[in-house]
């Protein structure tokens, strides 16, 4: 991906990341937590312009599940609501045990995509994932047995290399997350989204979360430099300024600002032909 993609005016592909594991109602009273509000936000992203949703699955009393039988609930619910989209189901987990990791990736049918973090990571006071070399692979080597593309979650330079290290091992085309914002996560600026696109091999699409307030401005980016991008309440709660938003406002923006710069939102075909998936 490059900035002559952008002048040529490849499709953008927008994931909407629903609900995350961390916060819940408490931060946002609209939060989607069950099957059916993580089945309704869902749709309503993909009319407007979502071609993946990035999937977490929630104990009845709000904290995040790793069981493949909720993450089947979320996913059923989530397909039966939805037209054409594609499904990721998040592996990522702090502090979670390792065999857990795996049961979202065992639903019936498998997604087409996961997520897949490269390194040890911290974020807020609490959350530490150690995410080691043993754990990355055999997530992978369970994704490549199912027929699951990976996203490879690139918190830090230190994932990168990770990251880089295992492009032959990947199914054309490799597809990282670029991730900005604290802890352990990239430093939110500019230059350094520029410096990640420039050493990229060719061939690697990529796409960009920039948490919180950096979540505008870094995804724009994104858009200009012929990436991808992610938006949605697990990434930021807020649609400006003091004013909450929703999962459908976020994506609808996302959407207009891709098809203003001269960008078309992919749909979920051209999705899955960009980014070689088996379908749904």
């Amino acid at each position: 991906m490059t900035y002559d993609d952008y002048r040529d005016g490849k499709p953008v592909v927008i994931t909407a990341a629903l609900t995350g594991g961390v916060h819940g109602k408490e931060a946002h009273p609209d939060l989607p937590e069950t099957p059916e509000e993580i089945a309704a936000a869902a749709a309503a992203c993909e009319d407007a312009g979502a071609s993946v949703l990035h999937l977490h699955a929630r104990r009845d009393d709000g904290e995040r599940a790793f069981s493949t039988e909720r993450f089947q609930e979320v996913a059923d619910a989530v397909r039966d609501a939805t037209d054409d989209a594609v499904l990721q189901h998040s592996t990522g987990g702090t502090g979670a045990p390792d065999a857990l990791r795996h049961e979202p990736l065992r639903t019936d049918p498998a997604p087409e995509m996961a997520s897949l973090d490269m390194g040890p990571l911290n974020r807020y006071e609490r959350l530490t994932s150690e995410n080691t070399r043993g754990l990355v692979a055999s997530l992978h080597a369970e994704m490549r047995e199912r027929g699951i593309k990976p996203e490879l979650e690139v918190f830090n330079d230190g994932h990168l290399n990770e990251s880089l290290a295992i492009l032959d091992d990947l199914a054309d085309p490799p597809y990282l997350n670029f991730l900005f914002g604290g802890g352990t996560t990239s430093p939110p600026h500019p230059r350094n989204l520029m410096n990640r696109v420039e050493i990229l091999p060719e061939g690697v699409e990529f796409n960009v979360i920039g948490f919180g307030p950096h979540q505008l401005p870094l995804t724009t980016q994104s858009i200009l430099l012929g990436g991808h991008v992610r938006v949605g309440l697990e990434d930021n709660r807020y649609y400006e300024k003091g004013e909450l938003a929703t999962n459908e406002q976020l994506v609808a923006r996302a959407a207009r600002i891709a098809e203003e710069l001269g960008r078309p939102v992919s749909t979920p075909a051209e999705t899955r032909e960009m980014l070689g998936l088996r379908g749904r």
